[in-house]
Formats: C-alpha cells, structure tokens, sequence
C-alpha cells in the first residue's frame, strides 16, 4: 500500500493497490472529486486485527484523509472490527477482540476447568473460513463496524504528518513519548 503523505497525484493514480478503489468509489479524487458520483453510502475498510492490518488501516485512511476527506465529513468511512480470537467449549463459541475480552471468555466457558476451552488466534482474515468471516466481521447483523469521525481532524492531521511524513525526528519523539501506551503488541 502505498504510503500517500509523501506521494504525488500522479503516483497515486499509478499505484496498483489505490487506482480499484479509486474506481469503485466512482468519484474521482483532486480536482475530478465530485461526491455525488460516490457509488456506495458505506465504505468499509476491512483488515487483518493485528499490527500489519492496523498499518493498512492506517495507510488507507491516511489516502481517504488527504483526498478524499469529504468522505469522512459526510460519515460514508466505517472500519470493520474482526476478532483476534474464537474461544470455543463444545458448541459454545465467543469471539474475541482483546486479550482481556479472550481471558474473560476463558473464564465464562471453562469455570473451574480453564483446560476444557479451546482458543485459536487468527493471524488474519485469511484464516478464518468463509462461515466466521461472515457471522465476524461481513453480516450486518453481527458485524462491529466502527464509523470514522471527522471531529478531530487537526490531531489526526498532525499525528498522520508525524508518523507518516518524511522527517524522522518528530517521528522519533512521538513513538518515544508515546511507547508506554502500546498494548498487545504482535510480536
């Protein structure tokens, strides 16, 4: 995915992973944007739940924020939330978002026995059989889909210049005041 903080229109409309969602969108970005072509009311960027998933997020919603930011003003931006974990005892199955929501399942299911619970961790959506991907993250009925927010714009403006931008300084120093923040890492 390509990194769009530091890349030109020209790249961008040359890039191979960012010209089909250009297209699907229908809309155009620069000065072709024009949001009533837009074909869908809801876009939903679906990743992996682990930190390569979160840095495809990232990259897409550093694209959508800088080109197509009334996207995101008009509330048409969702992220889909697939779990890390099934945690599963006989027929009983919960999925899993977090660590602690995986331990609290462990619990619930095995009381006393926390051995009788099975726990698989997906490393992505690949893994998960057609089946958990709908019922997780693709039916509407069940499905956790978050909308992004416009509300802070400045900080995420910054924070996508820090951490996205070509100097390395400010990088350095957001990650160094900002490390002790970090949970579950995927290591």
């Amino acid at each position: 995915m390509l990194n769009v903080e530091k890349s030109r229109l020209d790249k961008i409309y040359a890039n191979t992973q960012l010209i089909p969602i250009i297209k699907a969108l229908g809309c155009g970005i620069g000065e072709e944007f024009d949001i009533t072509k837009l074909r869908y009311g809801k876009i939903i960027i679906m990743a992996d739940a682990d930190v390569d998933g979160s840095h495809i997020r990232i990259l897409l919603l550093t694209f959508f924020f800088r080109h197509l930011r009334k996207l995101i003003e008009d509330g048409h931006i969702y992220l889909a939330q697939p779990p890390l974990y099934k945690v599963s005892k006989g027929k009983q199955e919960r999925y899993a978002f977090t660590e602690a929501e995986r331990d609290k399942y462990i619990t619930e299911l095995g009381g006393d026995n926390p051995d009788s619970v099975t726990t698989n961790r997906y490393k992505g959506l690949g893994e998960m059989n057609a089946d958990q991907l709908w019922e997780t993250t693709m039916n509407p009925e069940t499905r956790t889909i978050l909308r992004v927010g416009i509300e802070d714009a400045m900080a995420c403006d910054e924070t996508f210049s820090i951490l996205m931008g070509d100097k390395v300084e400010p990088r350095r120093e957001f990650i160094e005041e900002n490390a002790q923040y970090a949970t579950e890492l995927d290591i």
